[in-house]
């Protein structure tokens, strides 16, 4: 239940995400510098000629703060979307692509890793030799399927999907137990789907992608070679519906009480009869294992049930087209095209595949992404910024804390505990104190399949090695390229990996309110999300815990209800909504990391006023710089996409659904009754 500020594109961690390679591309994007605007931040922090003055601040100020910028920005045709992050998040894959392809060493201490993964990168740069085997990749993966006669065989098939490509009804994962955050736990949830939500199956407005699935099913079928490929693909599609129908909404994979039911492998089967769970446990050497945490306690038994009413012909193609589909990004041209075609063009709406080189950089980024990380660190990376935001982080963190003092709907017990999590919480910069060791991960130079494969199954033997471990909180989700920030409620940590803290979110060299808009916000962000919705049911240990009274409970729902029910109102598309209640952790935060920004912004002053600056306050200046870090143009497709799988609302609703809750920018900007974002006081949230 990790949370991150942007829409997650590229798995932080656990085992490799073999399936999400080109997703992986677009989270970490790069573009070739002809299409690839310049960064432009003006003399303080902020682009004042990308922004458009003939709008009034309080009719949009998404638009008042970027609107000349976004109108000249294109998304070129291998992207779903396009602007500052991603522009920044290409500029660090190009410094990754030239420690990939140089042979000088920036990292003599730890040679043998930087190599292999040069190795995993050039593997993958030769479609020549990925072409030229074609199928043949798939062989042994196929034939494991077409040789699982029974249900019980495929469920084994399935057990071993934790150390490589095949499919599985039920992932399987290690994570830190929500109700013993020292100890890790097994985790089972639901899977089983080809597309991005259940809504995709299951709602009239997705008939066109949904039609568009069943021939990218019968399409990847045809290419393998599997028998009647159009009525596999029927069936698969009805089987898949079926599952959809069983498995849960996203907003119900909020409630962190509800994803938490610990059973015995021996309970779990008498709950959800018709699958071979000791098959899947004992593929995937979980066998010694008592006990195991569900999330959706009440899909399995329907998914189970499902499973056993389907024939074993359906089955095995089912597993079949899953695995090809998993696979394809590693696989010759005529994959990929396919691949390319349904995930990215028909849900994306991207017209061209990234360039090789580009795709090379996630695989590695994904697979061994400290090896390369920590090269990235060592040229990249000055001391001094490390030492500068820890400082700042401190300054938010007493800012937060002032806030918690104040706040007036919240009782005196449920307040003190909420001061010792804040207190606890703690914020790692920069990069990993120990970096994580890949000597025993054999990369091949003219094997790509078996390279990822090999890959996927270290980082599963990785973790299986912690079950029996207490929690390493010094270790990492995210490799220090990652252009992101994210909060763990379990650990009660955030990262702020080294890409991020750069401009436009960070330089010592901008004025402060720039600093405190931008890389502040974002802080202030992930600090919020252990008091969210979601994060208020973690203690200061990362223990799920009732801490709050019953009455504060109630306020605090209140409050959130009455966002979400703004964000209700949001309607990037007509017809098209932002789901309030699925986006309100990422919107409570960004509502209250900007307070906080500001709170600290303030205080960070010495009660002295900022100097004016071209013309702006200081208040200005801050809101002008956390609006500018949100600039993004994105596809139709992707916003459609997005407003039912995504916590995480659309980039404008993330500036002018935040400030108009805010008071100090009514002030700074004299917006008044009459102006489209204004609302009366009364109406404006107050949680944070």
């Amino acid at each position: 239940m990790r949370h991150s500020l942007r829409p997650l594109l590229f798995r932080p961690s656990g085992r490799l995400a073999a399936v999400v390679l080109l997703a992986a591309v677009l989270g970490m994007p790069g573009h070739s510098p002809s299409a690839e605007p310049s960064l432009h931040f003006g003399t303080w922090g902020y682009d004042a000629d990308g922004g458009d003055s003939a709008v009034r601040p309080g009719d949009d100020f998404y638009a008042f703060a970027n609107g000349n910028y976004l109108a000249k920005l294109a998304i070129p045709p291998d992207r779903p979307s396009w602007g500052v992050d991603q522009i920044l998040a290409a500029q660090v894959n190009r410094q990754v692509r030239g420690i990939l392809e140089s042979e000088a060493n920036p990292a003599p201490e730890e040679p043998a890793d930087l190599q292999k993964a040069r190795t995993l990168y050039r593997a993958f740069l030769d479609q020549d030799r990925v072409d030229r085997l074609g199928l043949t990749p798939l062989a042994a993966d196929l034939a494991a399927i077409r040789q699982a006669e029974t249900r019980a065989d495929l469920a084994a098939v399935m057990g071993r999907s934790v150390r490589g490509f095949q499919a599985s009804l039920f992932e399987l994962s290690i994570d830190v137990d929500a109700k013993r955050p020292n100890r890790y736990a097994v985790i089972i949830s639901q899977s089983g789907l080809g597309m991005p939500d259940r809504d995709y199956y299951l709602k009239p407005e997705f008939a066109a992608e949904k039609r568009h699935y069943r021939d990218y099913i019968a399409r990847m079928l045809t290419l393998a070679g599997w028998p009647d490929p159009d009525r596999r693909a029927d069936d698969i599609l009805s089987y898949e519906t079926r599952i959809a129908d069983a498995s849960w909404a996203a907003v119900e994979e909020r409630d962190p009480n509800a994803v938490y039911y610990p059973a015995t492998p021996d309970a779990l089967a008498k709950a959800a009869p018709g699958f071979d769970w000791v098959a899947l446990l004992d593929a995937a050497g979980l066998a010694a294992v008592h006990r195991v945490v569900v999330h959706e306690s009440s899909a399995l038994p329907r998914l189970a049930a499902a499973y056993a009413a389907t024939p074993m012909q359906t089955l095995q193609a089912w597993a079949a087209f899953h695995l090809i589909d998993a696979a394809a990004p590693y696989l010759a041209r005529p994959f990929t095209e396919a691949h390319f075609s349904f995930h990215d063009t028909v849900l994306q709406g991207e017209q061209e595949q990234p360039p090789r080189w580009e795709q090379g950089v996630a695989l590695v980024n994904d697979a061994m992404g400290e090896a390369v990380g920590r090269a990235y660190v060592a040229t990249a990376f000055p001391p001094r910024v490390k030492a500068e935001v820890t400082g700042l982080v401190a300054k938010l963190r007493a800012a937060f804390a002032e806030r918690l003092r104040r706040v007036g709907w919240m009782s005196g017990a449920t307040k003190e505990e909420a001061l010792k999590k804040l207190s606890a919480l703690g914020v790692k910069v920069g990069y990993p104190d120990k970096w994580r060791d890949y000597a025993s991960l054999e990369v091949r130079r003219a094997d790509l399949y078996g390279d990822v494969v090999r890959a996927v199954a270290f980082e599963w033997d990785r973790e299986l090695a912690d079950l029996d471990r207490p929690v390493d909180r010094d270790e990492w989700d995210d490799p220090p390229q990652m252009v992101d920030a994210s909060y763990n409620p379990v650990t009660n940590m955030i990262e702020l990996p080294a890409a991020i803290l750069q401009a436009p979110y960070f330089d010592a060299r901008f004025d402060a309110a720039a600093n405190y808009g931008a890389i502040g916000m974002v802080i202030g962000h992930e600090m919020t999300h252990g008091f969210d919705d979601e994060g208020r049911a973690y203690d200061a240990t990362g223990a799920l815990a009732d801490w709050w009274t019953t009455q504060d409970v109630r306020r605090f729902e209140a409050r959130a209800a009455k966002l979400a029910d703004q964000y209700d109102r949001y309607e990037p598309y007509p017809g098209v909504h932002v789901n309030g209640t699925l986006t309100n952790g990422e919107n409570i935060a960004d509502l209250s990391g900007v307070l906080i920004a500001l709170d600290a912004y303030h205080r960070a002053a010495g009660g002295h006023r900022p100097p004016v600056i071209d013309g702006l306050t200081g208040d200005q200046r801050f809101f002008l710089a956390f609006a500018q870090s949100w600039r993004e143009k994105r596809r139709e497709q992707s916003v459609r996409q997005r407003v039912v799988s995504d916590p995480h609302a659309p980039d404008q609703y993330r500036v002018n659904g935040v400030v108009r809750n805010v008071d100090a920018w009514y002030a700074a900007f004299s917006v008044q009754p009459g102006d489209r974002l204004y609302l009366e006081p009364g109406a404006r949230v107050r949680i944070w």
